[in-house]
């Protein structure tokens, strides 16, 4: 699969800054963004490929969240009051406002329990909240600044990639106790996503690498190369490829995980470091600080040799 260009959508101007981290509500298609730059999250209707509406109260805004099940949330991180604040991603109302740490950026959402994991780049923790109530169930300290964050379902863990020193811990869901750590990897995790199905994941790393994990063992099987410093990455099960957004000089790459090579490079733009994925619809959102608009690209179907 390759990502053909379909459409920009026109998002709120700023005068200096841009976006950080979003999330696609996958039953409807509609994108949550943090407009850090505005301390807003904008959302964009998917089905006509238009602004919305703006959510207003989200000072510094870093990380976004669409969470599932029996209840459904958005999650943003106001990483410059130190609030968590939970809409509604049907109505978009605020639902909820918690007081969760000093910077909260990262987080994840462990449905069974419905548990969401925050972890924080000045105390350099991770914290498990009751999503209803805000309350704190669990602290654990980080060996560094932690960056991205997913579920690991199977094992019943989180995965949290530090910064310095450069690896990936497991954090155990119900206590947040280490529970796994991968080292050695390229400097700088940052982005980082599953394969949920054949359980590799994958680490966008600051020195301009992607590194192969094998969650089974814990360990690294492989490493790619890449453009530059990357930020989000997007894992697609349905054309095996992974989304690697790359703000300088402002590009896309895809990897074909089955051989772990770039099998195409998408320009976007200079300081495009923010994407969120559609899966459903197989769609990736890249935002784009110069113009204040989001690209929309679909996948493709590759041609045939």
């Amino acid at each position: 699969m390759t990502l053909v260009f379909k459409d920009n959508v026109a998002l709120p101007e700023h005068i200096a800054g841009g976006f950080d981290h979003g999330d696609v509500h996958q039953s409807s298609g509609r994108v949550f963004v943090a407009h850090t730059a505005n301390g807003t999250v904008d959302v964009i209707d998917g089905a006509s490929l238009r602004l919305e509406r703006t959510l207003q109260g989200c000072a510094d805004g870093s990380g976004v969240l669409c969470a599932t099940n029996a209840r459904e949330f958005v999650f943003a991180a106001a990483c410059g009051d130190g609030h968590l604040v939970v809409f509604d991603p049907r109505t978009c109302e605020q639902v909820g406002r918690f007081t969760v740490g000093p910077k909260p950026n990262g987080l994840a959402w462990e449905q069974d329990r419905r548990q969401l994991l925050v972890a924080d780049v000045e105390a350099f923790d991770a914290r498990l909240l009751d999503p209803h109530t805000g309350e704190c169930q669990v602290i654990h300290e980080l060996p560094g600044r932690p960056r991205w964050s997913v579920y690991d379902a199977p094992p019943q863990r989180f995965l949290v990639n530090v910064r310095d020193p450069s690896c990936v811990v497991g954090l155990a869901a119900s206590t947040l106790q280490e529970v796994a750590r991968i080292d050695g990897l390229a400097a700088g995790p940052h982005g980082l996503d599953l394969d949920r199905v054949g359980q590799p994941a994958f680490v966008a790393c600051d020195a301009g690498y992607v590194c192969a994990l094998d969650l089974t063992t814990d360990r690294e099987i492989g490493r790619v190369q890449i453009a530059g410093e990357p930020d989000a990455v997007w894992y697609s099960s349905a054309s095996n490829s992974l989304y690697v957004a790359i703000g300088v000089p402002g590009v896309v790459d895809v990897l074909d995980t089955r051989t772990l090579g770039v099998a195409q490079q998408v320009n976007t733009g200079e300081g495009a470091h923010t994407t969120a994925f559609d899966h459903q619809r197989r769609r990736l959102y890249v935002f784009l600080p110069a113009t204040a608009q989001a690209a929309v690209f679909e996948g493709a179907s590759s041609p045939r040799a």
